[in-house]
């Protein structure tokens, strides 16, 4: 266990990400995940029954499937299969239809009456300047754009609030399918930026979908571990690190962790000013998760909801903003903003035969004790009658068991820091360099730097190379 060029700490996307830059450079590496099976965020698991393939976080993957990091490798080779729905994603309302985000803007703007044009002329655009798009907005700050113009042309409107973006609409089926992207944020939409969160989801489904991984996501993990050992790269999982001075020695270490593990873990090798910057990142709310196991399809009053394995239970813009209006201010909404993924219906492989899975959840509070159970099934009870009929067995996961699961998910906060305006441009510090902190060596490489939350790889994969450029050259 010595003389390895780098140590990564943590098995999660970001922390595998890094490994494999590194290991793909020619560098020897060394990954130690405290959990028994690599992924972090991004694994599955039984929860339920036997038979039963649920996502432990992460469920739906348009990064996986737009990331510049992820299609530089080679995934299908390495057996991952991402499963298109025939729509990304359903948006059910109290008159029993619903808004779907279809992979055409053309037929999505179809199905929004009157507003169908100043959805094109908004989202037609960016959509035509996807690649260009994602990748600037994957790329690292601070640093002179490769695509200028794109970016500009997503700033006029990304800058905004979901509240203000939406005043271009006069009906309540676009401004509704725009809160439900923007509420992805964990943000209050009236806060700058959430429009641009809506943006970007809304481009992803359009331009690259949001597939989900045959077999459940661990395969994504599962794979990028072949492919580091592949590459010669070495994991071991079990393996709970919380103080550098217990690591073998290297050149460089690289941790897929939060600041708040970071300053435990790293004490006083960081500088103190640095460590007073670390200690003023903020976190978000937190997340309550539901897994079911079904005896059957849910039964969606819209039977459109049936065509995409992602659906938005919130009703109007203005039920959605409150209830993240109420979160954000430490409340607990009766009609919470529910995310539910489908998985089964595009992946019938997720259960026996006959019988399905499904996946949700909403935001509280940061650590809150709150069960949210029975506000999250009365939502899907509202836009699918009968839904409690079909439950064969639940399992719940409040914020303190998230974070007991994934140290990352500080109080429940499945995004590794408050996506505020100031954490999305700079985090977890204001610095030219946010991977490298100013102790010789030492790297970040979670969430927590950008571009932030996501399966998308790109944290790590930029501090591997910031790593390569410091302490690894040659």
């Amino acid at each position: 266990m010595s003389g390895h060029d780098a140590i990564v700490v943590g098995a999660g996307p970001n922390g595998l990400a890094a490994a494999i830059t590194l290991a793909g450079a020619g560098r020897s590496v060394l990954v130690l995940e405290g959990a028994a099976t690599p992924g972090g965020g991004c694994r599955s698991a039984e929860l339920t029954l036997p038979g039963y393939v649920h996502d432990v976080c992460s469920a739906v993957h348009p990064l996986v499937a737009g990331s510049p990091f992820f299609r530089s490798l080679p995934m299908a080779e390495l057996g991952v299969e991402l499963v298109h729905p025939e729509a990304p994603l359903a948006h059910p309302l109290d008159d029993g239809g619903a808004v779907l985000l279809e992979r055409s803007v053309d037929a999505t703007a179809g199905g929004l009456g009157a507003d169908g044009a100043a959805y094109r002329d908004l989202v037609g655009p960016l959509v035509r300047d996807a690649e260009a798009l994602i990748d600037g907005i994957l790329a690292p700050p601070l640093r002179p754009p490769r695509h200028p113009l794109a970016l500009a042309r997503f700033a006029r409107h990304g800058l905004r609030s979901a509240v203000a973006l939406g005043g271009r609409f006069s009906g309540e089926r676009a401004r509704a399918l725009l809160a439900g992207m923007a509420a992805h944020s964990i943000r209050p939409l009236d806060a700058p930026l959430t429009g641009g969160f809506g943006l970007v989801l809304t481009v992803l489904g359009h331009a690259v979908g949001w597939p989900v991984a045959r077999g459940g996501s661990g395969r994504i993990a599962d794979a990028m571990v072949e492919l580091l050992r592949t590459l010669g790269g070495e994991l071991e999982t079990g393996r709970t690190v919380t103080s550098l001075d217990g690591l073998p020695p290297a050149r460089a270490v690289l941790l897929d962790v939060t600041p708040r593990q970071l300053l435990a873990i790293a004490g006083t090798r960081l500088p103190p000013a640095y460590r007073r910057r670390l200690a003023r990142f903020r976190y978000g709310p937190g997340a309550f998760k539901v897994d079911w196991a079904l005896a059957g399809p849910i039964p969606w009053r819209s039977p459109e909801c049936a065509r995409a394995a992602t659906v938005h239970l919130g009703g109007t813009m203005a039920e959605i903003a409150a209830a993240e209006a109420a979160v954000a201010g430490g409340g607990h909404p009766e009609r919470p903003y529910v995310l539910l993924a489908q998985q089964s219906l595009a992946d019938p492989s997720r259960a026996p035969e006959g019988r399905h899975t499904a996946w949700a959840y909403c935001h509280l509070p940061a650590g809150s004790p709150v069960d949210m159970t029975e506000r999250i099934e009365r939502q899907v009870e509202r836009f699918a009658p009968g839904f409690r009929d079909l439950v064969l067995a639940r399992a719940t996961r409040g914020p303190a068991q998230l974070e007991r699961e994934n140290p990352n998910q500080v109080g429940g906060d499945i995004t590794a820091g408050l996506q505020s305006l100031r954490q999305t441009l700079a985090r977890p510090v204001a610095r030219p360099d946010p991977y490298a902190t100013p102790a010789p060596g030492i790297y970040i490489c979670s969430a927590s730097t950008p571009p932030g939350g996501g399966v998308h790889g790109m944290c790590g994969h930029l501090a591997a190379r910031s790593a390569l450029r410091r302490e690894l050259a040659g």
